[in-house]
């Protein structure tokens, strides 16, 4: 397995609109899209930097990952994603490293992407997430 670029970076945060005002009036980011993800209970807004984007999460629901992680860490970077040509030999590669999934098995993720997250006690604290488009 190898990544091939950095997919997204995912920032956790309250309020997806104030926070948009940031990026697209002070950083001239063009919005490409939201969409909402109800099984994950986040609002996602894509701003594309070059061959990579930013990924605004605003948690749809008080119990919703992002709810807790912006709970626990306030608003910041909740994960990066990297870009794999196979997420289920991926996945393979990474437990055969004897690293910890989230997910073993690929689940459906913002943009249509197939997902899985690496857990961060596997590395080094940071939420590691694997994405196939």
């Amino acid at each position: 397995m190898k990544a091939l670029k950095i997919d997204h970076i995912g920032i956790a945060v309250k309020d997806l609109n104030e926070t948009l005002k940031f990026y697209q009036d002070v950083l001239g980011l063009e919005l490409q899209g939201t969409e909402v993800v109800e099984d994950q209970k986040v609002k996602v807004a894509f701003l594309p930097v070059g061959d990579t984007e930013i990924e605004l999460l605003e948690s749809t629901s008080d119990d919703g990952p992002i709810a807790k992680f912006i709970e626990k860490n306030g608003e910041g970077i909740q994960h990066i994603a990297f870009k794999v040509d196979n997420i289920q030999e991926a996945i393979e590669y990474m437990q055969s490293k004897g690293l910890k999934m989230i997910d073993e098995k690929p689940r459906y993720g913002a943009g249509g992407a197939k997902i899985a997250f690496v857990h961060p006690k596997s590395s080094n604290r940071v939420l590691v997430e694997l994405s196939e488009r």
